[in-house]
C-alpha cells in the first residue's frame, strides 16, 4: 500500500517540474532490493494522475540490481539467494546498491 503514497508523490514532483507542458514519460530508477512493485505503482498512477498535465504519461521502471561489499574482503559482489560473498565464502555484506527509488527524468510533450 506505500506505493500509493509514493505515486502521489511522483506525480506532485512531475507536475511541478513541468512548468505547464503536458508530461509524456517519467523515469523511475527502482532498487532489486527495495519493495516498490511496479505494477502497484502503474495502477495508482493510472488513476491519480487523470485530469493532471500527467494523465497519458508512461512510466518507464529502471531495475538496479543488489550489490553488496564484503565485510570480510572488502570486494563487491551481485549476491544470490545464499548472500555468501563468491570471493572469500563471507556470509552477507553492506549493501551499496539495490535500495534506489527515485524519478530520473521527466519527458514534457513539445507543443507549439
Amino acid at each position: 500500500m506505500h506505493e500509493l503514497a509514493v505515486t502521489e508523490e511522483i506525480i506532485k514532483i512531475a507536475i511541478d517540474s513541468c512548468k505547464g507542458k503536458r508530461i509524456s514519460k517519467i523515469n523511475i530508477v527502482i532498487g532489486e532490493l527495495s519493495s516498490f512493485v511496479d505494477d502497484s505503482v502503474q495502477f495508482y498512477f493510472d488513476i491519480l494522475s487523470r485530469s493532471t498535465l500527467a494523465e497519458g504519461a508512461t512510466l518507464d521502471f529502471r531495475r538496479v540490481p543488489a550489490k553488496l561489499r564484503c565485510y570480510n574482503c572488502n570486494k563487491e559482489f551481485h549476491p544470490d539467494s545464499t548472500m555468501v560473498c563468491p570471493f572469500c565464502n563471507s556470509l552477507g555484506g553492506r549493501i551499496i546498491e539495490g535500495e534506489e527509488f527515485y524519478i530520473e527524468s521527466i519527458e514534457v510533450k513539445d507543443e507549439d
